[in-house]
């Protein structure tokens, strides 16, 4: 409630005989009470926002408390201007008549907070830190503290590294759960932030003390970035490395960045699991990991890592390879190299007679192997090899499905492939829904910047592919709409749909009429279409066809124009019927267009803006203003009062020529060389009471713009 309601800076409650106090009030001290601060809400019922004026010492000064900012106020802002109720906008163009313009103030005063004169000194007093709850004082102090310390941090960055170290266990964890690729994220190792002129040995030390390596058994890789975008263990650091600085350290394809260090370190166990000096590594050695497929399952998981011969051949580890994978010693395997995974996914086969240099293997490669698909029945299996399954991975994508009538909700998620074909796509949400016809599904596809439906959908088999569905730009969304059509979308496609708006010749009524038809139809078809769908004034009524945009008509469409072409997105096509009177125009008779318009003086120039439904009316020869007015007032059923204020015009190309009662209408109509017939009209001027609806509503019924009904 946005009323004016006033409230004084004293109040005094002893007033009329303390009749505003409680039966159990003390009526032994003066109940005077003053003014300590307005709490304000701006904004309506749905929302809007609080600030509050408070004078902490009660002295004329006020202070404005809004969200961070605090601010001096004079006792005006706090009091009058939080009364609420109406306020007038200061005057923009003085000179001219205009009658100030008021509009309701939304921010006022929603709480007071008084303050008894007589313990004013109470309230009103220092705050020290004892009056301050324990556990707020531990709190605040806490964050200061975390305060202080991020602070020390950023100030102190650039002296030291973060060093992020990845380790065996660490593959385990996030192969085949978090990643499917490469081996590690390197976010979600564990960090250290080591002092950059610190000694690499020292570091080895917390590393030892944190993971209870000791140091003589720890190697430590440095990554490497390929040019394939791939990220592997490059070679180990060398003694010469690790007498160095940390500062001095840095990856073997970042040049610059020298503020993270990423390694892995490197652990070799004995045969009772205790940590062991890791083996000599000569130019010969490649160290290599393995990832095991299982198809049956789907699932990818890390089981260790080799040192092997570059002049040896798989066929040599394929033993120890079934032990790791918990096989028998003799189970038959295929080995595949994971070369990369973007943009497309490179995995190929490895032949198990040829050496690993003959197949191009290095350090820090993958090797993912698998139970030869022959041995089980692969048929069984949706991804029966790891390229297969790999492929599977890099391209699937759960979409978030809308109903395209609640945009705003997601209905269901799918799992699909980035390669699914429009076909696949519509099938899978008519399994969902549980439709037997996918053609009837509709598709549209999301746009990321305005978070809404796309204004087209997409047409039937109009994108190749899932991954053109939900691309947006350079944007890819995982959001796409769905409807279900009483047609076949092709079915659909072939024919134009048209929203049309009827209106009745004697009701003071709109509906709206979805017309659908091949699209090779005509006019003519559109017509007979709603001659079937709405109530005519008599059975023998002709329709007609009009295009109306910003309230003038520029058109009637005839019979034989084809509909394909029509566009009904920007401008309303009405229906209407002809007229009697219109039928029958005798040899001077005129049609003319009848606009309501209203003058509208921003920045001092003169501007006609029409507003309403236009229409079309017949003029006889020699027939006066005056009989024409009559005609018009029965046809809009104005009320004499408000039609006494109307004034008439010919409008030609926007300029009023104002008409006299005694003028003849008819003569003003007789140029030919106009651009079309819209450039000349007759204006009714007059008020427009659309935009105040329920006022106008409450009123009458003349807004000029007839209620609608919708069918679809």
């Amino acid at each position: 409630i946005n009323d004016r309601y006033e409230f004084p800076l004293q109040l005094d409650l002893d007033r009329q005989n303390g009749k505003y106090l409680s039966p159990e009030a003390d009526r032994s001290v003066r109940n005077l009470y003053t003014l300590h601060s307005v709490l304000v809400h701006s904004g309506g019922v749905h929302g809007g926002h609080y600030y509050a004026y408070i004078r902490p010492t009660l002295s004329d000064q006020w202070l404005k408390f809004d969200d961070e900012r605090v601010t001096k106020e004079d006792m005006k802002r706090a009091l009058e201007e939080q009364y609420g109720g109406e306020e007038e906008l200061p005057q923009t163009n003085p000179g001219f008549n205009n009658s100030p313009f008021k509009f309701t103030k939304y921010s006022n005063a929603y709480m007071l907070v008084y303050i008894r004169e007589s313990d004013k000194e109470k309230i009103i007093c220092n705050v020290d830190e004892k009056d301050i709850a324990e556990h707020l004082r531990i709190r605040l102090k806490k964050e200061q503290e975390e305060k202080e310390q991020k602070r020390k941090e950023k100030a102190e960055a650039h002296l030291y590294t973060i060093i992020k170290v990845a380790r065996d266990e660490d593959l385990v964890e996030q192969i085949g759960k978090e990643i499917h690729f490469d081996l590690v994220d390197h976010e979600k190792v564990r960090h250290f932030r080591i002092q950059k002129q610190l000694p690499f040995n020292t570091f080895k030390e917390e590393v030892a003390k944190e993971f209870g390596i000791p140091v003589q058994f720890q190697r430590f890789w440095l990554w490497a970035k390929r040019q394939n975008h791939t990220y592997r263990p490059n070679r180990p650091l060398t003694p010469q490395e690790e007498a160095q600085s940390v500062g001095q350290l840095r990856e073997v394809s970042n040049k610059a960045n020298n503020a993270e260090l990423k390694l892995f370190l490197e652990v070799e166990l004995g045969l009772d699991m205790q940590p062991i000096p890791p083996p000599e590594k000569t130019k010969e050695d490649i160290l290599l990991f393995f990832k095991l497929y299982d198809p049956i399952e789907e699932k990818l998981r890390y089981v260790g890592r080799l040192f092997v011969k570059s002049n040896g051949k798989p066929m040599e580890i394929l033993k120890k390879l079934n032990e790791m994978a918990g096989f028998a010693p003799d189970e038959e395997i295929e080995l595949f190299e994971e070369i990369k995974f973007e943009p497309s996914v490179m995995c190929e086969h490895i032949d198990k007679k040829l050496s690993f240099r003959g197949s191009q293997l290095e350090d820090g490669d993958i090797i993912c192997f698998q139970k030869c698909p022959q041995g089980q029945n692969s048929e069984e299996c949706r991804y029966p090899t790891v390229p297969a399954f790999l492929d599977y991975v890099h391209n699937r994508q759960v979409v978030r499905f809308r109903s395209l009538e609640k945009p705003k909700e997601d209905e269901f998620c799918l799992e699909l492939s980035k390669h699914n074909n429009y076909d696949e796509v519509v099938e899978s949400v008519a399994r969902h829904l549980g439709l037997d016809d996918p053609s009837k599904i509709r598709l549209t596809s999301h746009n990321c910047y305005s978070q809404q439906p796309k204004p087209q959908p997409i047409k039937y088999r109009g994108a190749e592919r899932l991954s053109d569905m939900l691309v947006h730009y350079n944007q890819i969304s995982d959001i796409l709409y769905y409807e279900v059509l009483d047609i076949p979308l092709p079915e659909l496609q072939g024919l134009k749909t048209l929203k049309v708006a009827f209106h009745h010749a004697t009701k003071d009524e709109v509906v709206i009429h979805t017309i659908r038809l091949p699209k090779q139809s005509t006019v003519g078809d559109v017509i007979s279409d709603l001659k079937t769908k709405v109530e005519l004034s008599h059975p023998d009524a002709e329709l007609r066809l009009l295009e109306v945009f910003y309230h003038k008509i520029y058109k009637i469409f005839p019979q034989h124009e084809k509909i394909e072409n029509i566009n009904d997105q920007y401008w309303t096509l009405r229906a209407e019927e002809i007229p009697e009177e219109e039928k029958n125009l005798g040899p001077h008779d005129r049609l003319i267009h009848v606009y309501h318009f209203m003058k509208d003086t921003a920045q001092n120039q003169v501007q006609v803006q029409n507003f309403g439904d236009p229409f079309f009316l017949v003029i006889h020869e020699g027939e006066t203003l005056a009989e024409v007015k009559n005609r018009i007032q029965k046809k809009l059923h104005v009320p004499d009062e408000e039609f006494s204020k109307w004034k008439f015009a010919f409008l030609s190309l926007g300029r009023p020529e104002y008409l006299q009662d005694s003028d003849i209408v008819s003569s003003r109509f007789q140029r030919r060389d106009v651009y079309g017939a819209w450039e000349q009209y007759l204006g009714l001027e007059h008020s427009d009471n659309a935009p105040k609806r329920s006022y106008a509503a409450n009123q009458n019924r003349h807004t000029f713009e007839k209620p609608v009904r919708i069918y679809n």
